[in-house]
């Protein structure tokens, strides 16, 4: 039975996981984050009649692609979160909705290159474009998001949110280039990992919000406060995504679970699992997961799950979560404070 239509203000954590849990995961993720972007309805509509403008082209074997690209990315939290950023301290701009497509068409960019690396067929039930067309059509494409991404952002006139978007995608190619050399990495610690997705998904987060406060005159206080709330929900995000990789559903949660350990990805539940075993035992689950990538998961499934690893990476993405809802309640509360604080309950107690 599906359960009754959640709204901005009774969305707790109990409904997230309700919304999580039932059968069909898209019906409720849309439900709910309707829901919770409903401040900024029309302008997250405007942003993606922008964003389809910008992915069509005169040259009509390209038009097929372009079109694709509109629908891998999925939720639109960035630029939901840049939008809100930014009508917490005023009202939103032409700069504002350019800026969330920038950072729309750079995550896009992002997720396009991240496919060929892990050779994905599917990404968020629909084929890939190297699955769908090739790997050197996606490097192109993705090298093609990027270009036009930073064409836009030069049209609002600001140095400032040219530097910062140019930091940030530095910053996330450099998480990524970190992940990659670093995979079957062993001794990876948590203090290496936290910072490597700092770059490879909070980062993004972290200029989204910082950008929206800046666009709409909010002084250097609240901007670094809304910096600081996009970076831990985006480590918080990322934390979860750790933890349904391990312990979610595959149907809810659309891939099969353990597919960071057979590429090599050494994530936090991993970490801590290595941390607190004994010598003995650290020995051979390190054997595990330098043998075949398909026979890792089911190798150290057990040590998982009798182990503190699950509750434990919990702990750490709601600490996180923690610290981006104290950002939002150390500025002014505005009209839209509610939904900021929702998206920061959402990265964690999602199901999908």
């Amino acid at each position: 039975m599906d359960a009754a239509p959640v709204t901005l203000h009774n969305v707790n954590g109990s409904d997230v996981a309700h919304a999580g849990a039932a059968g069909n995961g898209d019906a409720r993720l849309k439900q709910l984050l309707g829901q919770v972007y409903r401040p900024i309805r029309q302008p997250m509509q405007q942003v993606e009649d922008l964003l389809t403008r910008q992915l069509q082209s005169p040259y009509e074997s390209m038009n097929p692609l372009l079109c694709h690209g509109t629908q891998l990315g999925g939720k639109r939290l960035r630029p939901a979160m840049l939008l809100l950023s930014g009508l917490n301290f005023g009202p939103l701009t032409d700069a504002h909705l350019r800026m969330a497509v920038v950072i729309e068409m750079i995550h896009t960019a992002t997720l396009i290159h991240d496919d060929v690396l892990d050779e994905a067929t599917v990404r968020r039930r629909v084929p890939t474009v190297n699955a769908r067309w090739n790997d050197h059509v996606s490097i192109l494409f993705g090298d093609y998001l990027f270009s036009q991404s930073f064409r836009l952002a030069a049209e609002i006139g600001s140095i400032e949110a040219c530097q910062w978007i140019g930091e940030a995608s530095r910053l996330v190619c450099e998480g990524e280039l970190r992940q990659v050399l670093g995979r079957d990495w062993l001794q990876i610690d948590e203090d290496a990992y936290f910072d490597m997705i700092q770059g490879k998904t909070a980062e993004l987060c972290r200029v989204a919000t910082q950008l929206g406060a800046r666009l709409s005159g909010a002084d250097d206080d609240a901007v670094d406060a809304m910096a600081r709330y996009g970076e831990a929900v985006g480590m918080a995000f990322q934390i979860a995504d750790d933890y349904l990789d391990l312990w979610g559903d595959d149907a809810t949660v659309g891939k099969t679970l353990g597919t960071d350990l057979q590429q090599g990805k050494l994530t936090l539940p991993v970490i801590r699992m290595l941390q607190q075993a004994e010598p003995v035992d650290r020995e051979r689950l390190q054997a595990v997961l330098s043998g075949p990538p398909e026979q890792r998961f089911d190798g150290i499934r057990d040590d998982l799950m009798s182990g503190d690893a699950a509750e434990y990476t919990r702990q750490v993405a709601s600490r996180f979560r923690d610290q981006a809802i104290e950002a939002v309640h150390s500025v002014q509360a505005s009209s839209v404070s509610d939904s900021l604080v929702q998206i920061a309950r959402f990265a964690v107690q999602r199901r999908f």
